[in-house]
């Protein structure tokens, strides 16, 4: 393949590696690496991954090290340290290290650059208003997206439910479900995939409930959440179940139409 030649990796094996890319384990001057291939146009896709795994690392997160990303050969790649992964570990552990990475906090909401919440962009213009980041960059784009691709859907006066919510810009994962935590041999957390921004913590841990739950030593380890939180997970999460209703189709319109449902009797 023309892309190992010219990244001077040798031993590439395929892996699994999610829905959207080609992931390989290989070796580079000696180094086990990771590797993920696209076409050549989601080069941006793969620099907003390096950005935010340098982020996460920044913030005392154990996440792989992102080496090179860039386009050779007619391909996108993303090159990063090869860290061997388990399913199941020590979830006190990751809660703690969570809870660090919410500790890095922006002077705003947002982020730098615009990234990717799977293969769906995600604006990240920055504001000094939580409820008017959450309305215009996250429930905007997805409800407009939906609207394209047949699905017309009013969320009301949902976003409502932040007045008077006034949250620290926390750094966030901000795409947090157990396919995106893995586990070091020794029990050790370590979290991929991110779709970082400054943000409310309680995004992150709205999403972690959303496709079945972390364990409960997980949570007790992050510790407690501000008053109003069992509500406005469910806005938080609304943002994921549009994107997927907007990704993979009307299987998922009836976990979007419930939730609506949850938010209108909440106000």
């Amino acid at each position: 393949m023309n892309l190992f030649k010219h990244l001077g990796v040798a031993d590439a094996q395929g892996v699994s590696g999610g829905c959207i890319h080609r992931c390989y384990r290989a070796t580079l001057k000696g180094r086990r690496v990771f590797l993920k291939a696209n076409e050549a146009r989601l080069a941006d896709a793969f620099a907003a991954e390096a950005d935010g795994l340098s982020a996460l690392r920044a913030a005392g997160c154990t996440a792989p090290e992102p080496i090179s990303h860039g386009a050779v050969a007619g391909e996108a790649y993303l090159l990063m340290e090869f860290l061997e992964l388990r399913s199941r570990g020590d979830y006190s552990a990751l809660g703690r290290m969570l809870a660090r990475v919410h500790e890095a906090h922006g002077g705003e909401f947002g982020w730098p650059r615009n990234n990717y919440i799977g293969s769906t962009p995600q604006p990240n213009s920055r504001s000094a208003s939580w409820a008017d980041f959450w309305r215009e960059q996250r429930m905007a784009p997805q409800l407009a997206l939906a609207k394209r691709n047949g699905f017309a859907i009013d969320i009301g006066s949902a976003c409502d439910l932040l007045q008077g919510h006034d949250p620290a810009p926390s750094l966030l994962h901000g795409d947090l479900w157990g396919g995106n935590a893995g586990f070091l041999a020794n029990g050790a957390p370590v979290l991929f995939d991110p779709a970082v921004y400054y943000g409310d913590r309680e995004a992150d841990l709205a999403m972690t409930e959303l496709f079945g739950g972390f364990p409960r030593a997980f949570y007790s380890a992050y510790g407690p959440l501000p008053a109003g939180y069992e509500t406005r997970k469910h806005l938080y999460n609304l943002y994921h179940l549009l994107n997927h209703l907007n990704l993979f189709g009307a299987g998922y319109l009836g976990q979007v139409k419930a939730t609506l449902g949850l938010l209108a009797r909440a106000l």
